[in-house]
């Protein structure tokens, strides 16, 4: 794996980033980065490089964020450090796969695609998911009650859509953590 590239790719989400505070900020991609590091310990038939300049660059074209198309901001990071083209179009091809709203319920072909894609997923649960709701919830200028119901409508549905078995397992205590922390919203909220 060129380290060059991956550290490379790691300054430039920093950059980009740097003014993010809604959970899209250079440490969510870091943390998807180590989640599929970590998946890829139990996947030796995945592509460590590819999975690594997916899982970091797999925000730098989210429609959320950026007024792009085509996964403009990855080609140009991507050709910029001399990836062949086919190269580009299959790392592009994993992050386009990663977004919940537009592969719900899909399943993916390759292991690479899995890996990354549970990455940023795990992230999305547990006690960082938690906290990333509500940042992003105040920046949408969602009431709290509005980012609770985000848990119903993607978060609980999150750990039966996970492909590896290394995820699976993470995302299990993940979802039980969210579970407890919806029972002590219910039972405050209730008073």
């Amino acid at each position: 794996m060129d380290s060059s590239v991956i550290n490379s790719a790691i300054q430039y989400i920093k950059a980009l980033f740097q003014n993010n505070s809604d959970g899209h900020d250079a440490q969510h991609t870091l943390r998807v980065y180590h989640n599929a590091l970590l998946i890829s310990e139990s996947e030796p038939n995945c592509n460590l490089f590819v999975v690594s300049l997916a899982a970091l660059l797999h925000d730098v074209d989210d429609y959320k964020l950026f007024r792009i198309e085509k996964n403009a901001n990855a080609r140009t990071f991507l050709s910029s450090q001399h990836i062949e083209p086919e190269q580009i179009d299959y790392i592009c091809d994993i992050i386009n796969s990663v977004s919940f709203s537009k592969n719900h319920g899909k399943r993916l072909a390759s292991i690479d695609a899995k890996i990354v894609q549970d990455a940023d997923r795990l992230d999305a649960i547990g006690a960082i998911g938690i906290a990333r709701t509500f940042a992003y919830g105040g920046k949408c200028g969602r009431t709290l009650e509005a980012s609770v119901q985000h848990f119903h409508d993607k978060l609980l549905l999150l750990k039966s859509e996970m492909n590896t078995k290394q995820a699976k397992e993470i995302a299990e205590l993940r979802h039980s953590f969210m579970n407890q922390f919806l029972n002590e919203w219910y039972t405050e909220t209730s008073l």
